[in-house]
C-alpha cells in the first residue's frame, strides 16, 4: 500500500453537505493552503436541491425552476474564489431540513445505503491521496440538519476504509490520510460578534447565541486567516441564491471591523495517525507533524 509520505506535495480534502458550505465553514482556511501549494479538493454530497432562495433579487421563477443548475453553477464560482483545485459532486439529493417532506426521497442523502456512500468518498479519497481529511463533528444537539450529520457518518469510517486493502477493492489502489479534523464555529467566534455588534449599538443577529452548547474545550486547532479573511465573504455572496447580500448574519459589521473581532478559523482533531500535539497547546497548522514526514522523502 502506499503511504502519504510518497506524495511530496501535501493534499487537503474537505466533505461538505451542500454548496455554500464550503464558504460558511473554513473558507479562508483553503485559501491560504492553496495560496501556499497545497492541493485541495471539495466534496459536495448533494446539489442542495431543497434550499430556500434567500436573496430577493434572485427570487425568481426562471432561477426557482433551474434551482439545482443554479446552485451547483454558484459552487463552481465559489470554489473558484477560494482555490479549490476540484469540487467533487458525490451525487446525492438534498434531504431537507428535518422532518420534512423531502426526508423520504428515496435520492436524498440521508437516506443513501451506508456502505455505498462511503465507498463512494473512499474512491475519491484513493485518487486524490489527501494527507488532510477535514469534515463536520456529529452534532445533535445544535444544527442537525440530516445531510450534515451524513457526512459526518461516512467520512469517519471512510478515513480508516480508504487505508485498507481488503475494503472497497474495486474503489483503487489504498491511500491512508494522516489527519481528520472537524470544523467547528467556536463559542469564542460567536460571542466576539455579539459583543462587536452591541458595542456599535448595532442589532446582533447572535443574540442568543452563546446559549447552544460549546464545544470550545474541544478546539484542538486555529488556523490564523487574517491575511484570507475577506475570500469567505467573496465566496459567500457567489451563493446569490442562499445568502442575502444584506443579511446582518454575514455582512452586518464593516469588513474591516469584522476580520479582526476572530481572525482564526477554528477545528477539532479527531484522528491523527502522526501523534497528538503537546497537552494545553493549539496547532496553528492542520498539517503540523506531516510536513516532516513528506518532506524526509523530498
Amino acid at each position: 500500500m502506499n503511504q502519504p509520505s510518497d506524495k511530496a506535495e501535501l493534499g487537503l480534502l474537505t466533505v461538505h453537505a451542500h454548496p455554500d458550505d464550503e464558504a460558511s465553514k473554513g473558507a479562508a482556511t483553503v485559501a491560504a493552503y492553496h495560496q501556499a501549494g497545497v492541493g485541495c479538493t471539495l466534496v459536495c454530497c448533494t446539489g442542495g436541491e431543497e434550499g430556500e432562495i434567500l436573496n430577493p433579487a434572485m427570487d425568481r421563477p426562471e432561477v426557482a425552476e433551474h434551482l439545482a443548475e443554479v446552485r451547483v453553477a454558484e459552487l463552481r464560482r465559489a470554489a473558484e474564489i477560494i482555490g479549490y483545485d476540484e469540487v467533487v459532486m458525490l451525487g446525492y439529493r438534498d434531504s431537507g431540513m428535518p422532518d420534512s417532506e423531502p426526508n423520504s426521497h428515496p435520492g436524498a442523502f440521508a437516506n443513501a445505503d451506508h456502505d455505498e456512500a462511503v465507498g463512494r468518498l473512499v474512491t475519491v479519497i484513493r485518487r486524490v491521496r489527501p494527507h488532510v481529511l477535514v469534515t463536520y463533528p456529529d452534532d445533535r444537539t445544535g444544527y442537525n440538519h440530516p445531510d450534515h450529520l451524513q457526512v459526518h457518518d461516512i467520512s469517519v469510517p471512510a478515513f480508516d476504509a480508504a487505508g485498507d486493502a481488503d475494503r472497497y477493492p474495486e474503489a483503487g489502489e489504498p491511500w491512508q490520510p494522516l489527519k481528520m479534523y472537524f470544523t467547528v464555529w467556536s463559542r469564542a467566534r460567536i460571542e466576539g460578534l455579539h459583543a462587536k455588534f452591541v458595542e456599535m449599538g448595532l442589532e446582533s443577529p447572535y443574540q442568543g447565541w452563546s446559549d447552544r452548547p460549546s464545544r470550545d474545550h474541544l478546539i484542538t486547532t486555529r488556523i490564523p486567516i487574517a491575511d484570507h479573511w475577506e475570500v469567505r465573504g467573496e465566496a459567500l455572496r457567489a451563493h446569490a441564491t442562499q445568502v442575502d447580500p444584506a443579511s446582518p448574519f454575514w455582512f452586518g459589521l464593516p469588513d474591516e471591523v469584522a476580520r479582526t473581532v476572530h481572525p482564526y478559523d477554528d477545528y477539532v482533531l479527531a484522528r491523527s495517525l502522526v501523534g497528538e500535539p503537546p497537552a494545553g497547546s493549539l496547532e496553528d497548522d492542520l498539517f503540523d507533524r506531516i510536513r516532516v514526514r513528506v518532506s524526509d522523502v523530498v
